[in-house]
């Protein structure tokens, strides 16, 4: 008996260092240098640590890299390397470039499906990344897996496999990764979905139905899903067809939603803006704040099934952004409307903190902000990029800056320097 317990025992402590050692393993693949998503490590975006240019002009413009092709997605990074999806030579394309803007190697894919919008294109959704490898799709339908040295790993086209898209406009979800799968959804009018590929051969480990009766094209979404824990268990949230959900990342299964968000049954209302969540409330933008219909929402993500009567915390009518995103900053939200308004309020109540607003224009912002350590970076669709200070109290203007093309992805952080992806080339800015 003694001998048996004494192995018991053992095998225990092994057991113990074993999930030690992959915690450990798992927290260090991804480090703070990295901005492996279209919003980074942990969906927020931003970052609280460096020091960050406040003036984005060839004073501090550290390099240029010239660009395939038109694309509208963010820059990702992991280890020493920038990856960018653009097309190339008429085929959807992955583009690996240096920490210095030397471009190292480029990978094609099929046919190139061009965007319909003026600020669209084939490649809007951004990369994701991790440990073991590159995730990339595009509007054509294509799902890959890229290894770190270029070579494509499996692809697979999600329109020959499940039909095109129904979507008045240019496919924008990015793919995120969980520890096995990389999810994608599709939210439109038809047959909608949340599914899971394999990272190591692109097989499809689940596929769940998402659908829901709504007005017209408010079952059409754009967003990308948050990886998240919740009740102890990787999932997946997800906002669009007027229903936030959460599945089970190991196995797809729908543990939590929540509706109400469209209660007048309005039109013409799709999912554009990504959620983020702060203190575990959820931060939703909805409504047509492009035509002076702003609704927000605040809503606690806790409960399990259908939550819609109990967890809506707070609702504004008067506030809300239409494309870009919320970013959530030392506990505060902010927000970069459509045409510059800029908004800082409290997640708890969604109390405006104060309110700014960017020069007027007839261009509207499409990008999503990044807040860098207290610097925001805003980008107007006609290439301005703004930069001012800011913080619980208010912003300060630092400077106007003109890329001289247009930009709709996202700035990104990057060792103290800010990476800037045109509709020509990626530059990359840093402090002199």
């Amino acid at each position: 008996m003694k001998s048996t317990n004494r192995f018991d025992l053992f095998r225990m402590n092994q057991l113990r260092l074993l999930l030690i050692l992959s915690f450990l393993a798992s927290s260090i693949a991804t480090t703070t240098a990295d901005w492996p998503s279209w919003r980074g490590i942990d969906g927020s975006g931003s970052i609280n640590e460096g020091s960050f240019p406040a003036v984005l002009n060839d004073s501090t413009l550290a390099w240029t890299c010239p660009l395939p092709g038109k694309g509208c997605s963010t820059p990702v990074i992991f280890a020493d390397h920038i990856f960018v999806t653009a097309p190339e030579n008429g085929r959807d394309g992955l583009t690996a470039i240096a920490k210095d803007g030397t471009k190292k190697w480029s990978v094609t894919f099929g046919n190139e499906n061009p965007g319909k919008h003026r600020n669209g294109s084939g490649s809007n959704p951004s990369a994701s990344v991790d440990s073991s490898g590159i995730y990339v799709y595009y509007k054509s339908g294509t799902l890959a897996a890229v290894n770190f040295d270029g070579s494509i790993r499996w692809h697979t086209n999600l329109v020959d496999s499940y039909g095109s898209d129904t979507l008045f406009w240019d496919h924008g979800t990015s793919p995120v990764v969980t520890q096995t799968s990389v999810i994608m959804t599709r939210m439109h009018q038809g047959e909608s979905w949340i599914a899971a590929f394999n990272k190591r051969d692109g097989s499809l480990d689940w596929k769940t139905e998402r659908n829901y009766e709504t007005p017209t094209e408010c079952d059409h979404g754009y967003t990308t899903p948050l990886v998240i824990d919740f009740n102890s268990k990787e999932s997946i949230l997800t906002w669009g067809g007027q229903h936030i959900t959460i599945h089970d990342a190991k196995d797809g299964k729908l543990a939590w939603s929540c509706g109400g968000f469209n209660p007048d049954n309005n039109k013409l209302w799709p999912a554009i803006a990504t959620p983020v969540i702060v203190d575990n409330t959820a931060i939703i933008c909805y409504g047509r704040n492009d035509r002076g219909i702003p609704l927000m929402f605040g809503v606690s993500i806790s409960g399990s099934g259908d939550v819609s009567a109990t967890n809506h915390r707070w609702t504004r009518h008067d506030v809300s952004s239409f494309v870009p995103s919320p970013i959530s900053y030392r506990g505060l939200i902010y927000l970069v409307r459509d045409r510059g308004e800029v908004e800082c309020l409290t997640p708890a109540d969604g109390k405006t903190n104060w309110s700014d607003a960017f020069p007027k224009s007839r261009s509207n912002f499409y990008a999503t902000p990044l807040i860098a350590n207290g610097m925001l970076y805003a980008a107007r669709e006609d290439g301005i990029v703004f930069v001012s200070a800011i913080n619980e109290k208010g912003m300060s203007l630092e400077s106007e800056n003109d890329m001289q093309q247009s930009v709709i992805g996202s700035p990104v952080p990057m060792d103290g320097k800010i990476l800037i992806r045109g509709e020509r080339e990626l530059r990359c800015y840093a402090n002199r």
